[in-house]
């Protein structure tokens, strides 16, 4: 039985691998059995937060490779795998500017790196050859560790934020199941 989720999916999105697709792929037959699980591809209201939270997180914390870190990540924690993959779509080559600059001041706020936090080395440093490697590493070490933070709290309020969605639909359709049943019919 395929949800409707799945369906407006597969329609959306007609190049997605299925399931069956990745059978057949060469790369995946070592672990086929473990990922082409059947709970690992259904949409339920557990899988999908975790999906949700899993390819957010991958999708900050890698630069390259994010569907296969979400795919593979989604197998121990049994979250859905085409959710996983497609949230790492989130940071494409087209948003990576606005996510570099928000990484960048985010791990600044965080760490709040000025030019006092370093004393005598960071003046050592700037004042020598070494002084613009040591603000690129600085500005490196500061977007790096603004990527860790996106990644933790965009995983953390994508969980939340798909179990409220997940929820919000179904308390609707009960209302709408309910309100069908009490309604009275015309006969009467």
């Amino acid at each position: 039985m395929v949800s409707r989720l799945g369906q407006w999916l597969r329609r959306r999105m007609p190049e997605m691998p299925t399931r069956e697709d990745m059978a057949q792929n060469r790369y995946l037959a070592p672990i086929a059995h473990r990922f082409l699980s059947p709970e690992l591809w259904r949409f339920t209201r557990r899988s999908v937060p975790r999906g949700v939270a899993l390819g957010l997180f991958a999708g900050f914390i890698v630069p390259v490779g994010q569907i296969f870190l979400a795919a593979f990540l989604a197998m121990p924690a049994r979250a859905n795998v085409p959710i996983s993959a497609l949230m790492t779509f989130l940071t494409n080559p087209f948003t990576l500017p606005f996510w570099l600059l928000l990484a960048n001041k985010l791990g600044g706020f965080v760490l709040r790196i000025d030019a006092v936090a370093g004393g005598d080395i960071y003046a050592d440093i700037m004042a020598g050859h070494w002084g613009g490697f040591g603000w690129f590493l600085e500005t490196a070490g500061v977007t790096a560790f603004g990527f860790i933070v996106l990644a933790v709290l965009s995983a953390a309020l994508g969980y939340a934020a798909s179990v409220l969605v997940w929820r919000l639909i179904v308390s609707r359709k009960w209302t709408r199941r309910s309100a069908r049943i009490l309604r009275p019919s015309p006969a009467q």
